[in-house]
Protein backbone atom coordinates (compact mmCIF):
# COMPACT_ATOMS: atom_id res chain seq x y z
CA UNK A 1 0.00 0.00 0.00
CA UNK A 2 1.33 3.41 -0.96
CA UNK A 3 2.13 5.64 1.98
CA UNK A 4 0.31 8.99 2.18
CA UNK A 5 2.19 12.03 0.91
CA UNK A 6 4.02 14.45 3.18
CA UNK A 7 1.29 17.11 3.25
CA UNK A 8 -1.38 14.54 4.05
CA UNK A 9 0.76 12.99 6.81
CA UNK A 10 1.33 16.39 8.38
CA UNK A 11 -2.33 17.41 8.14
CA UNK A 12 -3.48 14.14 9.68
CA UNK A 13 -0.92 14.45 12.49
CA UNK A 14 -2.01 18.01 13.28
CA UNK A 15 -5.66 16.96 13.33
CA UNK A 16 -4.91 14.12 15.75
CA UNK A 17 -2.74 16.36 17.90
CA UNK A 18 -5.50 18.94 18.20
CA UNK A 19 -7.90 16.22 19.33
CA UNK A 20 -5.45 14.68 21.79
CA UNK A 21 -2.63 16.87 23.04
CA UNK A 22 -1.01 13.87 24.76
CA UNK A 23 -0.62 11.98 21.47
CA UNK A 24 3.16 12.36 21.32
CA UNK A 25 3.37 10.02 18.35
CA UNK A 26 2.00 12.80 16.12
CA UNK A 27 4.84 15.08 17.20
CA UNK A 28 7.35 12.59 15.82
CA UNK A 29 5.34 12.23 12.60
CA UNK A 30 5.53 16.00 12.05
CA UNK A 31 9.22 16.22 12.95
CA UNK A 32 10.08 13.38 10.57
CA UNK A 33 8.08 14.90 7.72
CA UNK A 34 9.66 18.35 8.08
CA UNK A 35 13.18 17.39 9.14
CA UNK A 36 14.72 18.03 5.72
CA UNK A 37 18.49 18.07 6.06
CA UNK A 38 18.42 19.34 9.66
CA UNK A 39 19.23 15.93 11.15
CA UNK A 40 22.11 15.34 8.76
CA UNK A 41 23.57 18.79 9.45
CA UNK A 42 23.15 18.31 13.17
CA UNK A 43 24.94 14.95 13.14
CA UNK A 44 27.83 16.35 11.10
CA UNK A 45 28.20 19.15 13.62
CA UNK A 46 28.04 16.68 16.49
CA UNK A 47 30.86 14.55 15.07
CA UNK A 48 33.13 17.60 15.28
CA UNK A 49 32.31 18.25 18.95
CA UNK A 50 34.81 17.44 21.74
CA UNK A 51 32.91 14.52 23.26
CA UNK A 52 31.65 12.90 20.05
CA UNK A 53 34.18 10.06 19.91
CA UNK A 54 33.63 9.10 23.54
CA UNK A 55 29.84 9.24 23.22
CA UNK A 56 29.64 7.27 19.99
CA UNK A 57 32.00 4.55 21.24
CA UNK A 58 30.54 4.25 24.75
CA UNK A 59 29.59 0.79 25.96
CA UNK A 60 26.35 2.08 27.50
CA UNK A 61 23.93 4.55 25.87
CA UNK A 62 22.60 7.55 27.75
CA UNK A 63 19.32 5.68 28.31
CA UNK A 64 21.10 3.17 30.55
CA UNK A 65 22.08 5.95 32.93
CA UNK A 66 18.65 7.56 32.89
CA UNK A 67 16.91 4.25 33.64
CA UNK A 68 19.23 3.43 36.55
CA UNK A 69 17.07 4.96 39.26
CA UNK A 70 19.17 3.55 42.09
CA UNK A 71 22.26 5.26 40.68
CA UNK A 72 20.42 8.53 40.06
CA UNK A 73 19.06 8.54 43.61
CA UNK A 74 22.57 8.00 44.99
CA UNK A 75 23.97 11.13 43.32
CA UNK A 76 24.68 14.22 45.46
CA UNK A 77 21.81 16.46 46.45
CA UNK A 78 21.64 19.38 44.06
CA UNK A 79 23.19 17.47 41.17
CA UNK A 80 21.61 17.32 37.73
CA UNK A 81 21.07 13.59 38.20
CA UNK A 82 19.22 14.11 41.49
CA UNK A 83 17.13 16.89 39.94
CA UNK A 84 16.29 14.66 36.98
CA UNK A 85 15.36 11.80 39.33
CA UNK A 86 13.01 14.04 41.30
CA UNK A 87 11.58 15.51 38.10
CA UNK A 88 10.61 12.06 36.82
CA UNK A 89 9.19 11.12 40.21
CA UNK A 90 6.98 14.20 40.43
CA UNK A 91 5.88 13.96 36.79
CA UNK A 92 5.43 10.18 37.05
CA UNK A 93 7.33 9.56 33.83
CA UNK A 94 10.03 7.08 32.82
CA UNK A 95 13.24 7.58 30.90
CA UNK A 96 12.03 5.44 28.01
CA UNK A 97 8.60 7.05 27.79
CA UNK A 98 9.28 8.60 24.38
CA UNK A 99 10.72 5.48 22.77
CA UNK A 100 7.41 3.88 21.82
CA UNK A 101 5.97 7.18 20.55
CA UNK A 102 9.02 7.78 18.37
CA UNK A 103 8.83 4.26 16.94
CA UNK A 104 5.14 4.63 16.14
CA UNK A 105 5.77 8.03 14.60
CA UNK A 106 8.29 6.68 12.10
CA UNK A 107 6.62 6.53 8.69
CA UNK A 108 9.66 6.55 6.40
CA UNK A 109 12.20 3.80 5.87
CA UNK A 110 15.46 5.73 6.07
CA UNK A 111 18.71 3.80 6.04
CA UNK A 112 20.97 5.57 8.53
CA UNK A 113 24.53 4.71 9.59
CA UNK A 114 24.69 3.08 13.05
CA UNK A 115 26.38 6.14 14.58
CA UNK A 116 23.67 8.43 13.24
CA UNK A 117 21.05 6.20 14.88
CA UNK A 118 22.94 6.39 18.18
CA UNK A 119 22.97 10.17 17.88
CA UNK A 120 19.26 10.45 17.05
CA UNK A 121 18.21 8.16 19.88
CA UNK A 122 20.41 10.10 22.28
CA UNK A 123 18.68 13.37 21.40
CA UNK A 124 15.27 11.79 21.91
CA UNK A 125 16.29 10.28 25.24
CA UNK A 126 17.75 13.57 26.52
CA UNK A 127 14.45 15.46 26.14
CA UNK A 128 13.60 15.48 29.84
CA UNK A 129 17.17 16.49 30.73
CA UNK A 130 16.55 19.56 28.57
CA UNK A 131 13.46 20.24 30.70
CA UNK A 132 15.54 20.14 33.86
CA UNK A 133 18.47 22.27 32.69
CA UNK A 134 16.26 24.91 31.01
CA UNK A 135 13.80 25.08 33.90
CA UNK A 136 10.79 24.66 31.63
CA UNK A 137 8.13 22.35 33.05
CA UNK A 138 5.97 19.76 31.31
CA UNK A 139 2.89 21.95 31.45
CA UNK A 140 1.62 23.09 28.02
CA UNK A 141 3.41 26.45 28.10
CA UNK A 142 6.64 24.91 29.38
CA UNK A 143 6.58 22.34 26.59
CA UNK A 144 6.10 25.06 23.96
CA UNK A 145 8.95 27.12 25.40
CA UNK A 146 11.22 24.09 25.34
CA UNK A 147 10.26 23.47 21.71
CA UNK A 148 11.34 27.05 20.98
CA UNK A 149 14.72 26.25 22.53
CA UNK A 150 14.88 22.99 20.57
CA UNK A 151 14.13 24.64 17.24
CA UNK A 152 16.96 27.12 17.76
CA UNK A 153 19.27 24.25 18.62
CA UNK A 154 18.31 21.80 15.86
CA UNK A 155 16.78 23.76 12.98
CA UNK A 156 13.93 21.29 12.35
CA UNK A 157 11.04 23.50 11.22
CA UNK A 158 8.61 20.85 12.43
CA UNK A 159 9.09 22.35 15.88
CA UNK A 160 7.79 25.69 14.61
CA UNK A 161 4.65 24.03 13.26
CA UNK A 162 4.02 22.27 16.57
CA UNK A 163 4.58 25.54 18.42
CA UNK A 164 1.99 27.14 16.17
CA UNK A 165 -0.52 24.41 16.95
CA UNK A 166 0.17 24.72 20.67
CA UNK A 167 -0.10 28.50 20.53
CA UNK A 168 -3.59 28.17 19.10
CA UNK A 169 -4.67 25.59 21.67
CA UNK A 170 -3.36 27.49 24.70
CA UNK A 171 -4.73 30.76 23.31
CA UNK A 172 -8.21 29.24 23.19
CA UNK A 173 -7.88 27.73 26.67
CA UNK A 174 -6.56 30.92 28.28
CA UNK A 175 -7.40 34.07 26.29
CA UNK A 176 -5.19 36.99 27.25
CA UNK A 177 -2.29 34.84 28.40
CA UNK A 178 0.98 36.42 27.29
CA UNK A 179 2.31 33.38 25.48
CA UNK A 180 4.43 35.41 23.07
CA UNK A 181 6.91 36.74 25.60
CA UNK A 182 7.49 33.26 27.04
CA UNK A 183 8.14 31.85 23.58
CA UNK A 184 10.47 34.72 22.68
CA UNK A 185 12.37 33.95 25.86
CA UNK A 186 12.66 30.31 24.75
CA UNK A 187 13.94 31.29 21.31
CA UNK A 188 16.55 33.60 22.90
CA UNK A 189 17.65 30.87 25.30
CA UNK A 190 18.08 28.40 22.46
CA UNK A 191 20.18 30.88 20.53
CA UNK A 192 22.44 31.88 23.44
CA UNK A 193 22.96 28.51 25.13
CA UNK A 194 25.74 26.10 24.36
CA UNK A 195 24.83 23.44 21.81
CA UNK A 196 22.93 20.90 23.90
CA UNK A 197 23.02 17.99 21.39
CA UNK A 198 26.76 17.74 22.05
CA UNK A 199 26.51 17.85 25.85
CA UNK A 200 28.31 15.12 27.79
CA UNK A 201 25.22 14.28 29.84
CA UNK A 202 26.78 11.21 31.46
CA UNK A 203 29.35 13.46 33.17
CA UNK A 204 27.00 16.39 33.73
CA UNK A 205 24.52 14.19 35.60
CA UNK A 206 27.01 14.00 38.48
CA UNK A 207 27.64 17.75 38.62
CA UNK A 208 25.69 20.42 40.57
CA UNK A 209 22.73 21.64 38.52
CA UNK A 210 23.79 25.27 39.05
CA UNK A 211 27.24 24.43 37.62
CA UNK A 212 25.68 22.60 34.66
CA UNK A 213 23.48 25.57 33.83
CA UNK A 214 26.48 27.87 33.98
CA UNK A 215 28.53 25.51 31.80
CA UNK A 216 25.74 25.37 29.21
CA UNK A 217 25.14 29.14 29.37
CA UNK A 218 21.56 28.55 30.44
CA UNK A 219 19.69 31.65 31.68
CA UNK A 220 16.81 31.41 34.11
CA UNK A 221 13.37 31.34 32.40
CA UNK A 222 12.05 34.41 34.20
CA UNK A 223 9.03 35.17 31.98
CA UNK A 224 7.93 31.55 32.11
CA UNK A 225 8.24 31.41 35.91
CA UNK A 226 6.33 34.66 36.36
CA UNK A 227 3.52 33.39 34.13
CA UNK A 228 3.25 30.05 35.91
CA UNK A 229 3.19 31.77 39.31
CA UNK A 230 0.28 33.94 38.19
CA UNK A 231 -1.63 31.07 36.59
CA UNK A 232 -1.15 27.86 38.63
CA UNK A 233 -3.56 26.04 36.30
CA UNK A 234 -0.71 25.83 33.80
CA UNK A 235 0.74 23.06 35.91
CA UNK A 236 -2.38 20.89 35.84
CA UNK A 237 -3.07 18.24 33.20
CA UNK A 238 -6.56 19.67 32.64
CA UNK A 239 -5.38 23.08 31.48
CA UNK A 240 -5.37 22.37 27.74
CA UNK A 241 -8.02 19.67 27.86
CA UNK A 242 -10.51 22.15 29.33
CA UNK A 243 -10.81 24.22 26.17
Amino acid sequence: MKKPGKIRRIATAISKLLKDKEDTTQVFVILEALAGKSGERSFKRFKKSPHATKILSAEKPLMSYLKDREWLASLPEGSLGQAYYKFTEVEQITADGLVEASEQGRTLDIDLPPQAIVYQERQRDAHDLWHVVTGYGRDPLGELALLAVTWRQTGNIGFLLIIGVGYRVIGKAAPGLKIGRVLREGFRTGAKAQWLPAADWETLLTRPLSEVRETLTMPAPEHYRQTVQKIPELQTPGFVAAE
